[in-house]
């Protein structure tokens, strides 16, 4: 079956092909109405799509933004991608998303595939280890901008979240309840991931600062699906903690398995305290306390400024790191 083309559209509705460039281009605030309304009944009826590359390659842009996330199975992630797509979806822009599953082969990939594309700028969760890419992707006046994970030097803007006081507010609520003996869960640090690594210090710090006993052994990182072992051998021992801070969502739900296993009342037996928030966090038997981050805000935010980065002919040598304040929502769990 023979492709509809543009010209064919124009002589259906009895005008130029460039009258039906400006009407596709939404450059029709000098056309008549009537002329508006032909060349829509047109397109309808001959079920004419654009050419989106060609459009692409005459406006040397094609309003599309890649985002590449450590790890699409945090709620927080997927938030946060919601609010990018609203921001986008009322400029016009479309997205590309991407998991790289805090593997930095997979992220280099998804960086050269969605550059290769041409989209006009990336929204990345950055892992460690393409410092290099990053540079060179700068010098070519590439825009980008990172969320929830620190590099140095922020040669791109960064949105991050101020997590050694989301540790604070998440522990705070345990040490006023009367508990001292405090553990704490994290998925795996090896990669030395901004997030964690920051909650833990906050952890210890708060601890120290209230005078309470830091035990190593009840600090457990780990692989998710080792997390749940790591714990039965904390409870091996003769002394076990009376509660647990949790520093993500997928680190929580295992010590909710565990705790479940081991028949362990919340909050008689141990408190728990979590950050990032879930709809069944709310509903579970008790509620959990939890951390929230602005989520929406910083997917907001982000959208912005990348859309400002891509508007801009020249970007700045380095960036300042904003930090967004969380909140603490309080439930049964503590």
């Amino acid at each position: 079956m023979k492709k509809v083309t543009m010209q064919d559209v124009a002589k259906k509705a009895n005008v130029s092909k460039s009258t039906v460039s400006q009407f596709i281009n939404c450059r029709y605030e000098y056309m008549a109405e009537d002329t508006k309304k032909r060349i829509e009944q047109a397109i309808y009826e001959l079920g004419y799509i654009p050419n989106q590359i060609a459009k692409s390659l005459k406006q040397k842009k094609t309003s599309t933004i890649g985002v590449i996330v450590a790890n699409i199975l945090h709620m927080f992630s997927t938030e946060i991608i919601r609010s990018i797509e609203d921001v986008c979806e009322n400029n016009d822009f479309h997205l590309f998303v991407c998991n790289a599953d805090d593997d930095p082969k997979k992220e280099r990939s998804y960086i050269e595939m969605l550059m290769a594309k041409q989209v006009d700028g990336l929204i990345i969760f950055p892992t460690s280890g393409n410092a290099d890419l990053y540079e060179k992707i700068k010098k070519s006046n590439f825009p980008i901008v990172f969320l929830d994970r620190k590099m140095d030097p922020p040669i791109y803007p960064i949105l991050m979240l101020d997590n050694e006081k989301a540790a604070q507010l998440a522990v705070d609520p345990i040490i006023q309840s009367g508990k001292t003996k405090i553990g704490l869960v994290s998925t795996s640090v090896t990669r030395g991931i901004t997030p964690r690594m920051e909650r833990i210090a906050g952890f210890e710090k708060v601890l120290v600062n209230n005078g309470l006993p830091l035990n190593k052994d009840w600090i457990i990182t780990a692989d998710r699906h080792e997390i749940v072992d790591r714990l039965e051998k904390v409870w091996e021992g003769e002394d076990r903690p009376s509660a647990f801070f949790a520093t993500n969502d997928l680190s929580l739900i295992e010590l909710l398995k565990f705790l479940k296993a081991k028949n362990l009342r919340i909050p008689e037996d141990v408190s728990v305290t979590a950050i990032d928030d879930s709809p069944f966090l709310d509903f579970s038997t008790p509620p959990i306390t939890v951390v929230k981050q602005p989520t929406f805000e910083m997917g907001k935010d982000a959208a912005i400024k990348i859309l400002e980065l891509i508007g801009n002919k020249q970007l700045d040598e380095e960036y300042e790191i904003k930090r967004y304040l969380p909140s603490l929502i309080k439930r049964g769990s503590v």
